[in-house]
Parts: C-alpha cells; structure tokens; sequence
C-alpha cells in the first residue's frame, strides 16, 4: 500500500510500530541528507565527479592509496560537523523503549552510534569512515594519526604492525562483505515482525535483500523513500516522502 498523503502514512506507521513487538530499521543514503551529508550516488554526489576506487586497485597502486585518502579528507569537515537528524533520532527512541533490538545500516558516517545506539547494536554492512583500519591485520587508527603520516610523507601510510595499507573501516567496491555483519542482519531480519527500510534505493546487493529477507519469514515491511523502489509491489506500506518529516513524529516517543 502507497500512503496517499503523509499524515495517513505517519497514522498507519505509528499503529505498525505499536503492534509490533521487535522492530528492525534498515537505514540507506537518505536517512543522512539532512544531516549535510550527501547521497554519494545521486546527481551531483561524489561519485557522480569522481571514479570510485576499488579494493583492488587501491591495494595494487600507491596512487591510487594516496587519491582515495585525499577524497576522504576533502569530506572530513562534512562528516565532522554532522549530527543526527530526525530519523536518526526517532530510531533512537524506538531503541530506548525496548522496540528495536538493532540498526542495520548502508551508512559510513557513525550517526546511528551519536543518535543513542550502543555500537555492538550498528550492524555497518559496509564500514564506518570515522576511522582507519589496517587491511592486513586489522589494527585501528584514527583519522589523525593517518592525516599527519600523509602530510609528513606526501603518501598514505601502512601500518606500524605488519607494513600492509591502511585504508578507512569501510568496504570499498570489489571488497567482500564483512561476514558477521551479515550473519546478524540475516538473523536479525528473519526474527523480527516489522522491518523498516528507510532512504534506501534498494539496489546495492546484497543489503538490497534483506527487506525481502524479513517479508519471506513474516515480518511486515515499510519503506520509506522519496523515489519508487523495485520492492514498492511487495511492501505492506510505502511512504514516499521526507524522512524527517515521516519520523519526526516518533522522536521522543
């Protein structure tokens, strides 16, 4: 069902979230916008300008390192002064009274975590770009340690353990998908009675098939999303319009 309006969307999600008895909010680009920070696929968006940087170039080439830092650190004052908006705030809420056990997220921006989530609670299908991880032995740094090595050497840096790259914690094209991340979103998604997808095209796969996931083993799906997506048909209620708007109501509740 396509809600006609956005005051009978708010109606109909609010009686869904008091039936329910576990929640699972599923979070994509959209949620974050109104933060101030963009959907990097969308018109205009980063990769819109610019090549995105696979795994395996970014192992195989120093310049190709040096490029995708020098991406991530142009973007650091847009991360940094970002805070959680009315999505992100509602979720939060819901987490608090007990109704959602768990975010799963396509987002790398931390935001879930500065909303109120415990961080074991973040399930990030695809990382996290507030700090850096070694991609050898997985030893963490913060983006300053990583920043003031490429200044002092005009080069992003290996690690200190074991000389392997260091990339941000997130999962570039052609990387694999971090497993246990995905075997909690699967359980997760399979246990709950509601799944939420929020500002999500729908289209990255795997992540894609969770909402299908939670509607094959009886869970009711929304999804909220300015555009149509491709599993508008399967979904007990669509609300396309503004995420802050259509959660706004929920925040504090």
């Amino acid at each position: 069902m396509i809600a006609s309006d956005l005051r009978s969307g708010v109606e109909r999600l609010g009686d869904m979230i008091a039936e329910a008895k576990v929640i699972v909010p599923f979070t994509g680009a959209g949620i974050s916008t109104e933060c101030g920070i963009p959907d990097f696929r969308s018109p205009g968006g980063i990769w819109t300008r610019y090549r995105p940087i696979d795994f395996g170039e970014f192992i195989a080439s120093q310049s190709a390192r040096d490029e995708s830092w020098r991406r991530r650190f142009a973007m650091e004052e847009v991360f940094a002064a970002a805070k959680p908006g009315r999505g992100h705030r509602a979720l939060a809420s819901l987490y608090r009274a007990g109704k959602v056990p768990a975010v799963i997220t396509q987002n790398i921006d931390n935001l879930h975590q500065a909303s109120g989530f415990a961080g074991e609670h973040v399930i990030e299908l695809h990382g996290n770009t507030t700090y850096a991880r070694c991609i050898g032995c997985g030893q963490a740094y913060p983006l300053d340690w990583v920043k003031r090595r490429f200044d002092a050497a005009g080069a992003a840096p290996n690690c200190t353990g074991c000389d392997e790259p260091v990339k941000t914690a997130t999962i570039s094209f052609g990387q694999m998908m971090p497993d246990d991340e995905m075997q909690r979103a699967t359980a997760l998604s399979q246990a709950c009675d509601l799944f939420i997808a929020i500002g999500s095209s729908l289209v990255v796969w795997p992540a894609a098939g969770f909402p299908m996931m939670a509607k094959n083993a009886g869970a009711r799906l929304v999804i909220i999303n300015r555009e149509p997506t491709e599993q508008d048909d399967i979904a007990d209620l669509v609300i396309r319009h503004d995420i802050g708007e259509t959660l706004g109501p929920f925040v504090g509740n």
